[in-house]
């Protein structure tokens, strides 16, 4: 059993679903690469602040042939994402044009120097936006994937697996706040 066969196995029966859709969003095929697929995966779970999830979903993703590249960028991502989808989520949802023309003075040299492609890496700050709910930073990354490489497919494929891994996260919380009964049902 692979640590995230684990994981998964120990989401309670409210997570049901969760538990079947984790699986199917990170099974092979479909618009997006091994790579992709699981560098979102990571990205998501770290974004989601959920280590264990994220450890899992790291070992599995290297026991699939997954090359760190891939990984170390999602990890990127989720970084500078946890910055860039605060700060302009404010600019945003302010809605002053005077902060709009301040500059952000923040450094992103890994978005510009990825150790995959501009599109993985972009890409993967999607899957992060969406889960911080960022509409500027959401618009931007998805402008940029699919005017490359990527298709609307890969996108929406991506968005899936976000929610889809932020979803186990607070489910694994789940256990936690509902401790089982000695008899298997919840208090």
């Amino acid at each position: 059993m692979t640590k995230l066969e684990a994981l998964r196995a120990r989401l309670p029966d409210e997570a049901r679903d969760i538990r079947l859709n984790l699986q199917a969003v990170l099974q092979s095929g479909g618009a997006l690469s091994d790579g992709q697929r699981w560098g979102t995966a990571l990205a998501a779970a770290v974004a989601s602040r959920s280590g264990e999830l994220a450890e899992a979903i790291a070992a599995d993703a290297r026991a699939s042939g997954v090359g760190e590249e891939f990984l170390a960028d999602a990890r990127a991502a989720a970084a500078l994402m946890a910055m860039n989808n605060v700060y302009y989520r404010f600019r945003h949802l302010v809605g002053k044009e005077s902060y709009g023309r301040m500059p952000a003075r923040l450094r992103m040299t890994r978005m510009a120097q990825p150790a995959t492609t501009k599109a993985d890496f972009e890409l993967f700050s999607l899957a992060v936006s969406a889960i911080n709910g960022c509409q500027t930073c959401m618009q931007s990354h998805e402008a940029v994937v699919t005017g490359g490489d990527l298709s609307e497919e890969a996108v929406h494929e991506a968005v899936r697996i976000a929610a889809v891994v932020h979803a186990a996260a607070v489910s694994l919380e789940l256990a936690v706040v509902a401790p089982v009964a000695e008899d298997g049902g919840s208090f």
